[in-house]
């Protein structure tokens, strides 16, 4: 199967990053390129694009995709969260734009072998993001404590029968190991009424989406991330985060808050004695997002935020 995502929010991704033809990017969740082949297609001979991607057919989709511009294109397996040792490793100190798009990929949610799609029967309970890692859908639906993986789904899916759903896991687990995404389907759809089945989506979206969230520990990732990629910037230098669920944009939203207002001198204090000074300025108070059109296009796009922060003082 041909590794397909169609990138959202993708002429407001290029005008935001205010791409310089010389620049140096850095796409940290690469997936199959399409934002990264409209960045590098701005750049001239010695701009240059760094592409990260955990998801080894993500990489061989890229590479294909930007075999063009091979000169310009540096593209490396591993964790957008290791972008400052990656930088390092290639002797880039700072960098002119760094993206990250936390969608998940059309090519991931539609082969049922990765396991991340709640609509197929027979997929094994995978859902890992790089497949060399050890943690599976299957150990944490399976081995996790009762109330370990009723916090994952209230706290990570936003799960109103959390309690139910994790319960329910727990009993049919005693019976025989739950292997596939259909039992776990099941399960879900026994632990809540009726009424709740048939309104607000499929009943096993916020299920799989928390499970999914653990085992890549993908609010982790992001919380630990922020930061660093603000001071890998260059001056006017700029973050652009695509997120897709509240819990995402908060983070985002928190993060460049607190790096535009890192003061942390009680209100009352006349000068600011504890030295912190902001690092830039969140560009948009609210988020961007995508028009109507490509709502109806790509439904998929529907919950998508586009946070930028740019990095020093207004211009």
């Amino acid at each position: 199967m041909r590794f397909e995502h169609t990138s959202v929010l993708y002429e407001e991704v290029l005008e935001q990053l205010k791409i310089k033809a010389d620049g140096i990017y850095v796409d940290g969740t690469l997936g199959g390129a399409g934002h990264s082949e409209g960045i590098v297609r701005r750049l001239k001979r010695n701009g240059k694009l760094i592409g990260i991607d955990q998801d080894a057919d993500a990489i061989r989709a890229a590479e294909k995709r930007l075999m063009p511009w091979q000169s310009q294109v540096t593209i490396v397996k591993g964790n957008y969260r290791e972008t400052g040792s990656i930088l390092k490793e290639l002797s880039v100190p700072q960098v002119d734009g760094i993206l990250l798009d936390l969608g998940v990929s059309s090519f991931q949610l539609d082969t049922k072998e990765r396991g991340f799609t709640y609509r197929e029967e027979d997929a094994p309970l995978d859902m890992r993001m790089d497949q060399s890692k050890a943690l599976t859908a299957e150990k944490v639906i399976n081995e996790y404590p009762e109330e370990a993986l009723f916090h994952i789904l209230r706290d990570y899916g936003e799960e109103r029968f959390a309690k139910s759903i994790a319960r329910n896991i727990r009993i049919a687990r005693e019976e025989k190991p739950i292997q596939t995404t259909g039992e776990l389907v099941t399960i879900i759809r026994s632990a809540m009424p009726m009424k709740a089945q048939k309104g607000g989506g499929h009943p096993a979206k916020r299920t799989f989406q928390a499970i999914r969230i653990e085992v890549n520990q993908e609010l982790t990732v992001l919380e630990d991330s922020i930061d660093e990629m603000i001071d890998l910037l260059k001056e006017h230098g700029r973050l652009a985060i695509i997120t897709f669920h509240s819990l995402e944009d908060r983070i985002v939203k928190e993060a460049f808050a607190r790096n535009e207002h890192p003061c942390t001198c009680p209100s009352n204090f006349p000068v600011c004695v504890c030295g912190k000074k902001p690092k830039g300025f969140a560009v948009t108070r609210k988020p961007i997002l995508p028009s109507e059109t490509e709502q109806e296009e790509n439904p998929r796009s529907k919950s998508a935020k586009l946070r930028i922060f740019e990095k020093g003082v207004s211009l």
